[in-house]
C-alpha cells in the first residue's frame, strides 16, 4: 500500500525563515534611512522657522553677535503693524498678486484647453515653448524687459508710437514715450506684465496636465448631445479640472505674495522705484534686515507675512469648497 503524496506550496518551508529574518531586523533600520533627510529638515527648515520666531521677540545687531540681542517682547510686531512702510509694501504686493496673478488663470484655462483639443501631433513642442519662461533665470528675464521697456528705444513705446500715428484710432495711444520704469504710476503694470508673462506657462502646464487625465468618452457624449467646443470646455473640462484649479489658485496666492525678484531686479535702485510703488513685502523685509540692519523687525515682518498668506489661502479654500470646486463628480 502505497502512502499518498502531500502536495506542497512553493515556498511554504521558507515562509518561517522569511518571518525569522524579518523579526530580526532592527527596529531603528527605517529611522537610518531617513536619518539624512531628518538631518537636512532640522538644520535648514525647523532650525530656521524656530530661530526666526525667537528673533522676532528680540532686538539684535548681526555684526555684534549673539551676545547683544535683547528681548523685546512684541514691540516689533507693534512697529510693523504701525509703520506706514509696511502698509504701503503689503499694498503693493496684494496689487501684484491680483493684476498679475488672476489673468494668468484667465488665459491658461481657455490656452491649455485649446493646446489639449487642437495640437496632438506636436503638443509637446508648443507647450514646452510656453513653459520655457518658467524656467528662464530672472535676471535675464528683467534684463530683457528692462530693454524692452525703456523709454526711448524700447519696442513697446517704438509700437505704441507707431500705433498712434494710425488713422482713427491713433487717438488711443499715448503721443509720447512712456517711462515705464522711472514713473510710479507705470511700475507696477511693467512689474505685473514679466509676472504675467513668465508663469503663464507654468499654470497652462498644470491645466494640461489635469485635462489629459478626462476621458475621452465625456467628450464624445457631449458632441453626440450637440455641444459644440465652448459647451464641452464649460460642461465637461472645466468642471473635471476644478481640483487643479484650486491647485494653481493656492500656489499663485502663495507666489504673489512672496514676490521679490522681479521687482527687485526690474527696477533701477532695487527698491521699488520712484516713491517705492512696486515695494513688496518681500522687498521691505529684504530692505529692513541687511539696509537698516534691524533682523528682529525683519523676523517680525516674516511672521506677519506668513499670517497674511495663511489668511489669504484659507478663503481661499473656503471659496473653492462652498462653490464645490474642490470635488470633481
Amino acid at each position: 500500500m502505497q502512502t499518498p503524496l502531500t502536495p506542497t506550496v512553493p515556498g511554504a518551508a521558507e515562509a518561517p525563515a522569511l518571518r525569522a529574518a524579518r523579526s530580526a531586523q532592527p527596529r531603528w533600520a527605517p529611522y537610518l534611512f531617513l536619518a539624512p533627510f531628518l538631518a537636512w529638515f532640522a538644520a535648514f527648515a525647523l532650525f530656521p522657522l524656530l530661530f526666526t520666531l525667537f528673533l522676532s521677540l528680540h532686538n539684535w545687531d548681526a555684526a555684534s553677535g549673539l551676545e547683544t540681542m535683547q528681548f523685546a517682547g512684541w514691540s516689533n510686531y507693534q512697529f510693523n503693524l504701525t509703520d506706514p512702510w509696511f502698509w504701503k509694501s503689503l499694498w503693493n504686493t496684494l496689487w501684484l498678486a491680483m493684476v498679475s496673478g488672476l489673468p494668468q488663470h484667465l488665459v491658461a484655462l481657455p490656452l491649455a484647453f485649446f493646446l489639449h483639443s487642437s495640437f496632438r501631433r506636436w503638443r509637446n513642442l508648443v507647450v514646452g515653448m510656453y513653459f520655457l519662461p518658467f524656467i528662464t533665470s530672472t535676471v535675464a528675464i528683467a534684463l530683457i524687459f528692462s530693454a524692452l521697456f525703456s523709454a526711448d528705444y524700447g519696442l513697446i513705446n517704438q509700437t505704441l508710437d507707431a500705433l498712434h500715428r494710425l488713422p482713427l484710432i491713433g487717438a488711443l495711444f499715448p503721443a509720447e514715450h512712456i517711462d515705464w520704469i522711472n514713473q510710479a504710476v507705470y511700475i507696477k503694470p511693467a512689474v505685473a506684465m514679466v509676472v504675467f508673462w513668465r508663469f503663464i506657462g507654468w499654470n497652462t502646464v498644470l491645466y494640461l496636465s489635469a485635462m489629459q487625465t478626462i476621458p475621452e468618452e465625456l467628450y464624445e457624449a457631449a458632441a453626440l448631445d450637440g455641444a459644440g467646443k465652448w459647451r464641452q470646455f464649460w460642461h465637461v473640462t472645466v468642471p473635471m479640472v476644478r481640483p487643479m484649479m484650486f491647485f494653481a489658485v493656492t500656489l499663485t496666492i502663495i507666489g504673489g505674495l512672496q514676490l521679490f525678484e522681479e521687482p527687485f531686479i526690474l527696477t533701477p535702485d532695487g527698491r521699488g522705484g520712484s516713491d517705492n510703488a512696486a515695494m513688496t513685502t518681500a522687498m521691505y523685509l529684504y530692505r529692513t534686515a541687511f539696509d537698516f540692519g534691524e533682523m528682529g523687525t525683519a523676523a517680525a515682518l516674516s511672521w506677519l507675512l506668513l499670517l497674511v498668506i495663511a489668511a489669504l489661502t484659507w478663503v481661499n479654500n473656503l471659496v473653492f469648497a462652498r462653490g464645490g470646486l474642490r470635488d470633481s463628480e
